[in-house]
Formats: structure tokens, C-alpha cells, sequence
């Protein structure tokens, strides 16, 4: 139904109305995951879902689903993303995805178009995982790769755990997380990378995604006062840090395309005259092959008593997330596809080096996701842009893949692809 289009104007619109809330001095959003600013954006989403005649129902790790029947009871046809951003975020991560979905049931809405299945946009809790360590934490339960009790003891900076704060903004729900059959998943994004603009592409059409794996690392020596300690009797928890960080660094640079980070680091005391006794940070390794993802952990792995034993100091390490790469549902990745060739848009087949909810939900659904370019390849960035045209482009392809999904349903009457 190529007559069914977008509305660019009132898409960018309401991505400019919701990154008012929270919004940052520099022009991104600072809207961190179940605080209060996630709820006012909660509540308008859920307002605005309502006006158009959808149900609103969230479950005990706080995903909304904003469903719109249809024509059969069979599981929906889900799309969405998620509304919080990182502490220095742009108004397109995840928002995107969750107001291109909204933009799309109001246009079948306007249109009076009755699909087979019933459709939802969904928005997943705590994508980003920057104040709830690992990421996709909802999405994560909902595949039951996750352990809820474990996800919800989650504790932030402050030590506030995820449960206590889904409670303080008032969004746990009674739906049991990952009780809500879904029929597919499509999932719209911005690249956060700077491949489609640099071919000047105007959709990416997501196959997969690359493994991850992040991890908690504590060096531990002795506090001492700067001035009084010589410099070979320190137990500098910090250079231990350092050298590390180097060997990390190294480590994703010896196994292209793969790499590795240390994004979060806390000093402990932090105190200008105090040698630093303890030292905390968390290592991101990404790679589209498991093995050399296995080869980059031994590497970090065997440094770490290489570099700590010369300094005097102890350490305590732990993965506390493993993500293996995904390749995503056939079905699904080619609706897309014909969603791009039909609008009229270029495109490419790309591999996300960035998570996703949709790669959790691809475990228990059929998935695939759609990437639109964004300036630079920037993004976890203020400065982070996507123009209002290819905002809409994304949109649309959204839209089509997910009416070329349904009509596939239909056709084989609601079984999933293969189904006997």
C-alpha cells in the first residue's frame, strides 16, 4: 500500500516536541533511563497512543505496548525502540525508532487501514544501560536471556536498584515481561556509524548484528598521601588502570574490525593530594566473530595479572554481559528490502556494530531492523542528526515492511515462515 505515506512535517515535529524533555543546553538530551524525565516522556507517549484508539499496557520490567487490532487474533506485529538516551544523548537514538512506529499506526489510523494481525510500537526500558549496567535490560528479560530478579537488583551510581526506581516513577506493570507473544519485530535506528552517509545511502537494511560483551573490573591497592609516599613504595590503583586501558585498546586494534573500550571509569577517593587505592571501570568488546571476540577477552585477561603484580595491587574481574552476534529473521530482512526497492530509496545490507533491542527479541521473534544515515556517523553525542527527510524515508520503509509482513501473514494464516 504505496499510498499510505508518512507525514514528514508531523514526525519531526513531535522528535523535536519530546527532546524538550530533558533537553541539554548543547541541543541533545540528557534523559536517563526510569528517572523522572523517563516518565514524563512515558506519559506522552501513552497519551498520545491512546488518542489514537490503541491499548496501553506495560509489563513488570516497565515496556510499554501501545497495541491497534486487527483483523485476526493472532500475536501483533510489533515496532518501536526505546525513549531513554545517554547522559549526553541526541535526539534520535532510540527515539527515532519508538515516534516513526507512533507516526506510522496514526497514518494506517488516518487512513481507516485495517491490517491482519493487530500492531503495536513498543517502548523497550533502559536500552542504553548508562545508569543501569548491562544495556537492553528489558529487552533482555523479555527473550529470557536475562534473569529479571537479577535485572531489577541492577543498582545506579547512587545505589538506587531498577526495581526501586520502576516503582518510584510509577511504571512497573502487572504483565509478567516476556508473557506478550509477538508474531515479529521491526526496529528503526539511526546508523550511529558513518557507512550510508558516506555512500550517500538512504537506507541501511540491517542483516545482523555483531557480538558484544561488557565487563566489571575492580584494581584494588592503597590509599597514601601524594606528598609523603616515594613513588616506589605506591600501590597506584589509577596507573594500573592505565596500562590496562592501553592493553585494551591494543587488543581491539590487533583484531579489525573488532573493537574495544573503556567507556566508564571511577577513581576511588578522587581526592587531588591521595594516591588512588581503588580503581573501577567497565570494558566494551564488540566483534562480527565470536572466536576473535574469545581471542580479544584472552588477551585483556592474561594483562591483567601482568600488569597488576609489578604495581602491588589485586583485582577482581567479571563478564556481566555476553551477547553472541545475530543474524536476523530471512522474512522479515527481505520485507525491508522490497519496503526500500518499492519506496524508492537506496540502500545496502549492513551489519549493526551497535546493540539493539531487536537483537534480544530476534530470540524469540522474528526480527530485523532499518538504519537511516546520520551526520558524521555521530551518535551517543549531543551533536548526534538526522535530517527531517531521512527521518521520513525510515518511517516509510517501517511502515511498508511491516504491511509487506502483515500481508505475508495473512497469506499463510498467521503461521510463522516455515511453519507446517
Amino acid at each position: 500500500m504505496r499510498n499510505l505515506a508518512i507525514d514528514a512535517e508531523r514526525l519531526w515535529g513531535e522528535i523535536m516536541e519530546t527532546a524538550a524533555i530533558g533537553g541539554t543546553r548543547k541541543g541533545g538530551i540528557c534523559r536517563l533511563t526510569l528517572t523522572d524525565l523517563d516518565r514524563q516522556v512515558r506519559d506522552w507517549f501513552k497519551a498520545r497512543a491512546e488518542q489514537l484508539g490503541c491499548t496501553v499496557t506495560v509489563d513488570d520490567m516497565g515496556a510499554m505496548f501501545a497495541r491497534r487490532p486487527g483483523a485476526a487474533d493472532v500475536p501483533p506485529i510489533a515496532f518501536g525502540s526505546h525513549l531513554d538516551t545517554q547522559p549526553t544523548g541526541g535526539k534520535f537514538d532510540g527515539v527515532l525508532g519508538v515516534l516513526a512506529a507512533l507516526e506510522a499506526l496514526r497514518t494506517l489510523h488516518e487512513a481507516g487501514y485495517e491490517t491482519y494481525a493487530p500492531i503495536e510500537v513498543v517502548n523497550w526500558t533502559n536500552e542504553e544501560g548508562s545508569r543501569f549496567a548491562p544495556a537492553m535490560v528489558a529487552s533482555g528479560v523479555f527473550a529470557k536471556i536475562l534473569d529479571k530478579d537479577w535485572a531489577q537488583s541492577r543498582q545506579d551510581s547512587e545505589g538506587m536498584t531498577f526495581a526501586a526506581a520502576l516503582d518510584a516513577i510509577g511504571y512497573r506493570g502487572p504483565e509478567r515481561c516476556g508473557e506478550h507473544p509477538l508474531s515479529a519485530f521491526f526496529e528503526l535506528h539511526i546508523e550511529q556509524g558513518p557507512i550510508l552517509e558516506a555512500e550517500g545511502r538512504d537506507i541501511g537494511i540491517v542483516t545482523g548484528v555483531q557480538a558484544m560483551r561488557w565487563y566489571e573490573v575492580t584494581m584494588t591497592g592503597q590509599d597514601a598521601h601524594t606528598g609523603a609516599t616515594p613513588m616506589h613504595r605506591r600501590k597506584n590503583a589509577l596507573l594500573g588502570a592505565a596500562r590496562m586501558i592501553e592493553a585494551i585498546d591494543a587488543a581491539g586494534r590487533a583484531h579489525p574490525p573488532g573493537v574495544a573500550t573503556v567507556g566508564r571509569i571511577e577513581n576511588r577517593p578522587n581526592s587531588p593530594n591521595v594516591v588512588p587505592g581503588e580503581v573501577f571501570f567497565m570494558i566494551d568488546l564488540r566483534h562480527p566473530d565470536g572466536d576473535a571476540l574469545d581471542a580479544m577477552e584472552g588477551i585483556i585477561r592474561a594483562a591483567l595479572p601482568r600488569v597488576c603484580e609489578p604495581l602491588g595491587l589485586t583485582f577482581a574481574e567479571q563478564r556481566i554481559w555476553d551477547q553472541p552476534a545475530v543474524r536476523f529473521d530471512p522474512a522479515c530482512v527481505a520485507a525491508v528490502r522490497h519496503a526500500a526497492e518499492t519506496s524508492g530509496y537506496s540502500a545496502r545490507d549492513i551489519i549493526s556494530g551497535a546493540g539493539h533491542d531487536a537483537a534480544y527479541v530476534s530470540r524469540v521473534a522474528p526480527a530485523a531492523m532499518v538504519f537511516v544515515p546520520c551526520l558524521g556517523g555521530i551518535s551517543h553525542n549531543e551533536a548526534e542528526f538526522s535530517s527531517k527527510e531521512q527521518c521520513a524515508k525510515g518511517a516509510q520503509v517501517l511502515l511498508q515492511a511491516v504491511l509487506d509482513y502483515d500481508r505475508q501473514l495473512a497469506e499463510r494464516g498467521g503461521a510463522p515462515q516455515g511453519a507446517r
